[in-house]
């Protein structure tokens, strides 16, 4: 069985050899968004060109297709979708012409449609200025980039780290506000800065990294800022916000930026732990309770345990949120955390108001 095994991946890979040596398809043209058109040797998958040319498209798997991040509509050029496609692309979806850009061979001319959000992302060199440990399992790690370069992001979206010595990359929602990556905190030598909260996975590539070997003064690469879920500030609505684990990272981003601009809009944080020891910045948000009458913070603990000493609320943080928001104003909700929690928390918030045109989410 070793042997056929052995066999079929050695066939596999002279087969690749010999498209790339006998198979010719010339130049191709690709044009994003009716713009842009880059002229390639044919042959690339669609990522690796976007890439080559700094037109970055999520992906954390390294072009592999497992998962599922880069997805572009393409509408013309691409071929029939593939099986290792199907997956990830659901009949909507399809129906649009998506696709994942690291299955999409360019042999021909293709013309591709992408986010306008995703034309400013671009890599970044950082370095490490500090490693903060939250909780057992989570840290947060604040970056400095050189230079007197910027990220420019909205509150709620992501950056992917790039895992060194790997061509593999993993999404992490900023943390910090915009205001704070966009002002020189430290010196000339180190100017803007961000941050990260990290949680470890048992056996993640990127969190075992962060969590074992990362130090002060490491260089970082990056690429973003990515994704469609962050504040609109164009909106004056109260907003109810649920998170729970990592889900943290872009709620804090979210609220911090309104607490520099006064909490103009009223706020409500749902945030769902199982224990005591998995919550973090609760100071943090007590103290911008007192300080901005707009602002409610509101814990939840669903397996408290005696020595928890624990008297705030339990129970499923949907459960909490039932119980503290009346239905009747107009409100939007963000909402960042596990998949089961999302799904709940979309049941939960048409019964108090809020449509599902103002609701905003990240599933991790």
């Amino acid at each position: 069985m070793l042997v056929m095994a052995g066999l079929l991946i050695t066939v596999a890979v002279v087969l690749l050899v010999a498209e790339r040596i006998l198979i010719s398809y010339g130049e191709c043209s690709v044009t994003i968004n009716d713009k842009q058109c880059i002229q390639v040797e044919g042959g690339e998958t669609l990522l690796s060109v976007l890439n080559r040319h700094k037109l970055f498209v999520p992906s954390a798997c390294g072009g592999k297709a497992t998962c599922g991040f880069c997805k572009v509509v393409v509408r013309g050029g691409a071929g029939t979708i593939l099986p290792t496609e199907e997956i990830f692309i659901n009949k909507a979806e399809r129906e649009l012409g998506m696709r994942l850009a690291c299955q999409v061979r360019v042999e021909r001319p293709v013309r591709v449609q992408m986010p306008e959000t995703l034309l400013g992302a671009r890599e970044y060199t950082s370095e490490v200025l500090a490693v903060e440990q939250l909780t057992y399992d989570t840290r947060l790690i604040r970056f400095g980039l050189k230079g007197g370069d910027e990220v420019h992001f909205k509150p709620g979206q992501y950056v992917q780290l790039l895992v060194p010595g790997t061509d593999q990359y993993r999404a992490y929602s900023v943390a910090s506000p915009p205001s704070r990556a966009l002002a020189s905190r430290l010196s000339s030598l180190v100017s803007p800065e961000f941050e990260l909260i990290i949680r470890r996975v048992p056996g993640g590539l990127c969190t075992g990294w962060i969590h074992s070997a990362v130090e002060k003064g490491d260089e970082v690469r990056f690429t973003g800022p990515f994704g469609d879920f962050y504040l609109h500030e164009d909106s004056n609505r109260e907003i109810v916000a649920i998170g729970g684990g990592s889900g943290m990272a872009p709620m804090r981003s979210i609220i911090l930026h309104l607490a520099e601009q006064g909490m103009p809009r009223k706020v409500t944080l749902f945030f769902g732990a199982r224990r005591r020891r998995d919550l973090f910045y609760v100071a943090e948000f007590q103290a911008l309770e007192r300080l901005y009458p707009n602002f409610r913070y509101l814990p939840a603990l669903s397996e408290p345990r005696p020595e928890d000493h624990w008297t705030g609320e339990t129970g499923f943080i949907t459960q909490t949120v039932q119980k503290h928001i009346v239905p009747g104003r107009e409100r939007e909700a963000v909402l960042c955390g596990p998949p089961p929690m999302i799904d709940a928390a979309m049941r939960v918030l048409p019964r108090i108001g809020v449509q599902p045109e103002h609701t905003y989410f990240d599933k991790f």
